[in-house]
């Protein structure tokens, strides 16, 4: 596997590269998404729209806990790539040492400080009287096994960032796999409703973090769990933080944005929140699929940063051109099947008509923000803090101001609409720093004559 990796990392044509890094990221994210429009489908089944709210109220819960993960994950994962780059494996065993048992703590930290607040969080996520109960048992539920899903996004991360992108991805479809499996038992066996659906997504987190730490305890040429090798210095901590930061300011934002944009469409009833919610899924696949693409490319694109800027350059290039491609491919599909797709959920033709439209809009900034997910993944790899901080905050900045204006002046349409301006503003932000930072980025001599 050392010298497998190693040869995608360094001699591999760029199209394969890409592909190998990219698509085991993208298999794995297109499965959660499957779960998720799934666990959907399997609530929708129970025949009652307020536990589709419920399960739409508690997205920005989830972001959070999922930011943790990343806080960890993502700011170790680039560096060990950068440290592997320059051949240093002894700094990433103790990266990977220390963020296996720095998540591990700020799990626990969140179920301790989470329990105690249980209401005023349900009560912040704007649960509604209806709605209430079915909320506080997910909420509930989820706190408890907030441990397990913390270490699970940050070991997938950190397994990726070795180059052992098939592991990753393993890891990510028997997480799905296990969680839709228990979800059909949760439902329609044991009939255990919310309660059940939130345990077997901490169950089949639990189940991935088992593996991965397997992974990296027996398999892995360069990443370790041992606890001798923990080690915490100014470097890890600066180096980790100095991306991880934005990062999880950026999953906060996400979910900041989810809970704001659920208050502005609560105003037009449990119909709107239950559109969007189920929308949002089925949005999620394509998403989802262009982030893979995106952070699939960052541990080579990180490697390659302090080991060869030429063949950045050209992975840069090439995943620009691939997103294009798959934006314009599943932009065709939804604008076909709209309808259809919103009507595996449910037959409220009001729901129906409401969501479709939610998804012919954002569907226009498809590509915009695909590109905006590679710039983002760019600024993480290049360890530029700064860029990827700005990057982390411009779009939630710019949606809440954008959602108050377009709520007063043009309601229901005008709250859908804000989310595709402020995906535009991040796109246009996000190029300026990139071309701003172009003399950072570009080839060294030494690689032009590589």
């Amino acid at each position: 596997m050392d010298a497998e990796n190693l040869h995608y990392f360094e001699q591999a044509p760029v199209a394969k590269a890409v592909a190998h890094f990219a698509v085991p990221m993208m298999l794995g994210m297109s499965m959660s998404v499957i779960y998720s429009i799934l666990n959907a489908y399997f609530l929708g089944t129970l025949g009652n729209t307020v536990i589709l709210t419920a399960l739409a109220l508690t997205l920005p819960l989830f972001a959070v806990i999922m930011a943790l993960g990343n806080l960890i994950g993502m700011g170790s994962g680039t560096f060990i790539s950068r440290l592997m780059g320059e051949k240093k494996n002894d700094d990433v065993k103790h990266v990977s040492s220390f963020a296996f048992y720095s998540s591990l703590m700020i799990g626990l930290i969140v179920m301790a400080v989470g329990l105690p607040l249980i209401n005023p969080i349900v009560h912040g996520l704007g649960a509604t009287p209806d709605s209430f109960g079915f909320t506080k048992d997910y909420v509930t539920v989820m706190l408890i096994g907030s441990p397990f899903v913390v270490l699970c996004f940050t070991l997938e991360n950190i397994v990726r960032s070795e180059g052992a992108a098939i592991a990753s991805m393993t890891g990510m479809i028997l997480s799905v796999v296990v969680n839709i499996i228990l979800d059909a038992l949760v439902i329609f066996v044991f009939h255990w409703g919310v309660i059940g659906v939130a345990s077997a997504t901490v169950i089949s987190n639990l189940v991935a973090s088992v593996f991965y730490i397997f992974h990296m305890g027996y398999k892995s040429p360069f990443l370790t769990v041992s606890f001798k090798w923990f080690k915490v210095t100014k470097d890890i901590l600066s180096n980790v933080f100095k991306i991880g930061v934005p990062v999880f300011v950026m999953s906060i934002f996400m979910g900041a944005m989810s809970l704001v944009f659920n208050h502005f469409l609560v105003e037009y009833g449990d119909q709107a929140v239950a559109a969007y919610g189920v929308s949002s899924r089925l949005m999620q696949f394509p998403e989802f699929i262009l982030m893979g693409l995106c952070e699939g490319v960052v541990p080579l694109i990180a490697f390659s940063f302090t080991a060869n800027k030429l063949r950045m350059k050209h992975t840069i290039g090439f995943t620009i051109k691939t997103i294009a491609a798959l934006a314009v491919l599943f932009g065709v599909i939804v604008y076909l099947t709209s309808d259809q797709l919103m009507g595996l959920f449910t037959n409220d033709p009001q729901l129906i008509e409401m969501g479709s439209y939610i998804l012919h809009v954002t569907f226009l900034s498809l590509f915009i923000s695909g590109i905006t997910a590679l710039f983002t993944g760019i600024f993480q790899a290049t360890a530029q803090g700064t860029a990827a901080f700005i990057m982390s905050i411009i779009q939630g900045i710019t949606l809440i101001p954008v959602l108050y204006i377009a709520n007063r002046t043009n309601g229901f349409h005008g709250v859908v609409w804000s989310l595709v301006i402020a995906e535009v503003v991040s796109f246009l932000v996000g190029a300026i720093m990139l071309y701003a930072l172009r003399t950072k980025l570009q080839p060294d001599l030494e690689s032009l004559v590589q």
